[in-house]
């Protein structure tokens, strides 16, 4: 979705193009297209329609999280139901009456942002904003999406969420165990809604005692919490810091996998990383700049004696008298977390005949906690 345009705005009538008009000048990074009709009262800028829009709807729809049509609900329904694949990847799509007086929301309500389009477009307007979604209704919380304007990420979108989803709406007996992330994935100062229980560990909980789980840890609970993982949706939220260290030049591969396989080692999610952090002369290691490149993360570097000052399990004179400190993984993890300390130790990977090695050390956030309440 982020190589795709926000906003695509089509009017086909002499009032569309007005309402349009008021659109666009609210959302600026709107594209504005107008039947060819009318397009002699079309402002500056807008892209000619030709009439019937569906070939032009056929190139469009893949390219804009949102397409705002001044059209009836039952024309555009029509015109997009051969261009649905799913609401993992369908844009939102929002109709507007010709008197503006509605603004609903037809498509990808939760995934596709639509009810936050929605109600942005009925706020631009002054329109009554017509939302569907049981949970945005109700006021409970969105199983699919939750957490995640705070960078959370699920688990396996297909599995349990639908079954989350109904529980939640349906007031059932819900638990969330929250072992990591922000705690103000729900307001702080709201009660949860009903039916929803809150707690911080796993210790003590028996799964059957509940509709669904929601589980908000970087933990990989499929071994370790067989019982509670079969019956939960599971949510990635991003707590975990890598210090990571290698010799010069090893190969990204080696790098990537030594990652790769020292977190399923000890349990944790490759989800759940937030960031990288070493030494400033490590700064442009290829493999570390690649590393971060490719799933995003920034890197974070410090001095060798901001790392020397810092606690350590594993220090080492060799280290330091090569790079000014005395350990680069264990020191990187904590200064970039604000943890005391880690979940994992300074780690040594390497490979048959590679020559080389890096070092990984992993540490949490410290983040504040929900009060154990519910509904």
């Amino acid at each position: 979705m982020s190589d795709r345009r926000p906003f695509a705005v089509y009017a086909i009538t002499s009032h569309g193009i007005g309402i349009a008009e008021r659109l666009c000048a609210a959302l600026p990074d709107a594209d504005l297209f107008v039947s060819e009709k009318l397009f002699a009262r079309a402002p500056m800028g807008a892209h000619r329609l030709p009439l019937p829009m569906g070939p032009t709807l056929a190139k469009t729809f893949t390219l804009y999280d949102c397409h705002i049509h001044i059209i009836s609900v039952g024309a555009v329904v029509r015109m997009v139901a051969p261009l649905l694949q799913n609401k993992k990847v369908d844009p939102a799509i929002v109709c507007i009456d010709d008197a503006a007086r509605f603004a609903i929301c037809v498509l990808s309500g939760h995934v596709g942002r639509g009810n936050q389009f929605t109600e942005r477009v009925a706020a631009i307007l002054g329109a009554a904003p017509v939302v569907t979604t049981a949970s945005d209704v109700r006021g409970t919380l969105t199983v699919d999406i939750l957490g995640r304007e705070l960078g959370w990420t699920l688990d396996d979108a297909d599995r349990n969420v639908t079954r989350g989803c109904a529980a939640v709406v349906n007031a059932a007996p819900v638990l969330f165990v929250q072992e990591t992330g922000e705690p103000d994935w729900w307001p702080l100062a709201e009660a949860l809604p009903e039916g929803v229980r809150y707690t911080t560990s796993l210790v003590g909980v028996d799964p059957s005692q509940w509709e669904i789980l929601l589980i908000a840890s970087d933990r990989d609970l499929r071994e370790t919490a067989r019982g509670a993982w079969e019956r939960a949706v599971i949510y990635r939220p991003k707590s975990l810091l890598l210090g990571l260290g290698c010799d010069k030049n090893t190969p990204t591969d080696l790098v990537e996998r030594g990652v790769r396989a020292l977190l399923a080692k000890h349990g944790l999610a490759l989800a759940s990383v937030k960031a990288i952090a070493t030494i400033d002369l490590k700064r442009e290691e290829p493999a570390l700049q690649a590393l971060a490149q490719k799933f995003g993360w920034p890197l974070d570097t410090y001095t060798a004696a901001e790392l020397d000052s810092e606690p350590m399990v594993s220090p080492s004179e060799m280290v330091k008298k090569h790079v000014g400190t005395r350990g680069v993984a264990e020191p990187a993890a904590l200064r970039s977390s604000g943890a005391s300390e880690l979940v994992i130790t300074k780690q040594i990977y390497t490979e048959e005949g590679a020559g080389r090695s890096m070092t990984l050390a992993v540490a949490r956030i410290p983040f504040a906690k929900r009060a154990e309440h519910g509904h």
